[in-house]
């Protein structure tokens, strides 16, 4: 399935666009549902345990389509527009597998002092893990660094978290992924 924009694939049956403004952090999962397995969940968890704010597009199983980040625009919907105005700084979940990082948390974006904060308490909880901060070392397409991302957007800019599928889907891996991130997004004072 292909679409155009942001806007045709929210306007796809059984998409749905989940909003929860709380507070002035939020998390972001966008390539939620069955295209990023889990990560929709582990984001909507995070949020709920430390009060921040949530938007999530989920997509149903066997309609999965990839949107580039940079395409994830507010300009196609309210609900992201009004997340992005409501939250001072973001924290977006995305999965991913490539070989040679099935063990890497990959975490991008231009909020580098959130970037460290969070990776102090992934280190913490997940210390089977590489959690990898060095912008450089992470492969360019996951960086999460262009301008029009929707992790960049907020005032603050934001975190471009890319967990493989093991830490997204397996307890209690996944539990502790979900405590780091909650601690982290409660402790966060920038």
């Amino acid at each position: 399935m292909t679409h155009a924009s942001f806007r045709e694939l929210l306007a796809t049956p059984g998409v749905r666009e989940v909003c929860h403004l709380r507070g002035r952090l939020g998390f972001m999962a966008y390539h939620g549902g069955a295209l990023e397995a889990a990560t929709d969940v582990v984001a909507q968890r995070a949020a709920e345990r430390s009060g921040a704010s949530y938007y999530a597009v989920l997509q149903p199983k066997g309609h999965e389509h990839h949107i580039p980040s940079h395409r994830v625009s507010p300009r196609d919907s309210p609900r992201l527009r009004a997340f992005l105005a409501h939250v001072d700084t973001v924290i977006t979940i995305h999965g991913f597998g490539r070989h040679g990082y099935w063990t890497s948390l990959l975490l991008g974006g231009q909020n580098r002092p959130l970037a460290d904060h969070v990776a102090a308490h992934l280190r913490q909880h997940l210390p089977d893990y590489h959690v990898e901060t060095d912008i450089d070392l992470i492969p360019p397409e996951l960086r999460g660094m262009h301008r029009d991302n929707p992790v960049n957007l907020p005032r603050q800019q934001g975190l471009q978290i890319e967990l493989p599928a093991k830490v997204r889907m397996q307890a209690p891996h996944t539990e502790s992924l979900i405590d780091a991130l909650a601690a982290a997004a409660t402790g966060w004072s920038g």
